[in-house]
């Protein structure tokens, strides 16, 4: 890193700014009921949290041509923004932007979910314009768990990974960013604070009012 760069929050987007899991889990089980399938919560813990579609179909739907999963993805995720029209941040998540704002924190955001999904949620939640950028993983030649989204991220922000913070939901996030040398917070939305600590975690929060939570970014970034 060169002396120009500065510390920088970088945040996932489903199950990080917003509760979307309930949304994705019923589009998925209208798409992949067609095939004789059902997602049930746990399933989609295990196998859909966090990846993309095309590892997440090889493993759902097996039995059927790789060549058909693209167009499947696609379905299930446009079903996904006909359902996701009015969403809300989770809580605290907003006076934790104005807190960025006010110390002159960049931050942005970086995903394994299609860009219309990822502009369609800061959309929502009116903080498009907040937002220094988006990572799409798709855009890349690796996506999350691989470190690639997070070390493009720093990269793109300016962002020193030793002062930086990573806000992730599952597995796969939480790898990418540990692996890329953030600090990470582990938001509970979706898997409890001990299985996200033992992909790298620093600590976990169920929103962001969360007092440990916010010790944890003023430390790691050194603004208060």
């Amino acid at each position: 890193m060169t002396d120009e760069t500065q510390p920088c929050l970088l945040f996932d987007i489903d199950g990080t700014l917003v509760d979307t899991d309930h949304i994705h889990l019923i589009a998925f089980n209208t798409v992949t009921s067609d095939y004789g399938v059902s997602v049930d919560a746990e399933t989609y813990k295990a196998v859909v949290s966090g990846r993309v579609n095309d590892v997440v179909l090889k493993e759902l739907l097996p039995h059927v041509p790789v060549s058909e999963h693209e167009a499947i993805g696609r379905r299930k995720e446009a079903l996904f923004r006909e359902m996701a029209s009015e969403m809300k941040p989770l809580a605290g998540l907003m006076e934790l932007l104005d807190w960025a704002d006010t110390v002159k924190l960049r931050y942005a955001a970086v995903t394994n979910a299609p860009r219309e999904n990822a502009t369609l949620v800061l959309s929502s939640i009116k903080a498009t314009e907040r937002f220094s950028g988006l990572v799409i993983a798709e855009d890349l030649a690796h996506p999350k768990p691989h470190p690639l989204p997070y070390l493009t991220g720093l990269q793109r922000f300016s962002g020193d990974a030793i002062r930086s913070v990573a806000f992730e939901d599952s597995r796969t996030g939480i790898s990418s960013a540990h692996a890329a040398g953030l600090g990470v917070v582990g938001m509970t939305t979706s898997l409890d604070g001990a299985v996200l600590k033992a992909v790298g975690a620093s600590v976990t929060a169920s929103d962001y009012h969360d007092a440990e939570l916010k010790r944890f970014i003023k430390d790691r970034t050194g603004l208060s």
